[in-house]
């Protein structure tokens, strides 16, 4: 167990067990795991930057790199319509199909252990990818296409030293940067497809 702690203005993390928050906040109930429960920073940066997003309701989702599901389980309780989360480490895909469980949301998901090479779906409105930002560089094509026009595209874990070139190489694929946030060590880019 942890004590529960806030994220931003709307999420609260809670382990599972605890009781609901009363105070407004979004109840965002994680088993701890090896993939993170939101204390990380660029989790964090994800998440402020989620809730204040207007085309997350009603939207079809796409999060890869998803470990332990947070920032899917978030997208869904800000009322999105459904989410594909996929990871390369079947622990990962276990540890989210779990918190999926205890947040009440298996309906709205869809886990593929693999890589993005196993989405068959594209025309995501938005897409989720905190991952090492050489990899963000190797699947830039592979990214803006399944991203449907106008749609928004939040990519963290980037290293300070890859940030340029990730915002170059999106850019050049039709994507606009909306904000770019610098971290501790990490950052986060929040761009929206032209």
């Amino acid at each position: 167990m942890y004590p529960p702690f806030n994220i931003g203005s709307k999420f609260r993390i809670v382990p599972p067990d605890h009781s609901f928050a009363t105070d407004g906040r979004i109840d965002l109930v994680m088993r701890r795991g090896a993939f993170g429960s939101g204390e990380h920073e660029t989790t964090a940066s994800c998440l402020e930057i989620l809730e204040s997003l207007p085309e997350i309701k009603g939207a079809q989702i796409l999060d890869l790199g998803s470990g332990t599901g947070i920032l899917a389980i978030a997208t869904l309780k800000l009322d999105a319509a459904h989410v594909v989360c996929v990871d390369i480490e079947p622990k990962a895909v276990e540890t989210a199909q779990t918190n999926f469980q205890l947040n009440g949301l298996v309906d709205q998901v869809t886990h593929i252990t693999g890589t993005l090479d196993a989405v068959q779906k594209y025309d995501f409105d938005l897409i989720l990818a905190n991952i090492y930002g050489d990899i963000l560089l190797d699947l830039v094509d592979s990214l803006t296409f399944k991203l449907k026009p106008g749609g928004a595209l939040l990519l963290s874990g980037i290293l300070w030293e890859y940030n340029f070139d990730v915002r170059q190489a999106y850019e050049k694929r039709g994507c606009e940067v909306i904000r770019n946030s610098i971290l501790d060590e990490f950052s986060t880019i929040l761009l929206r497809k032209r």
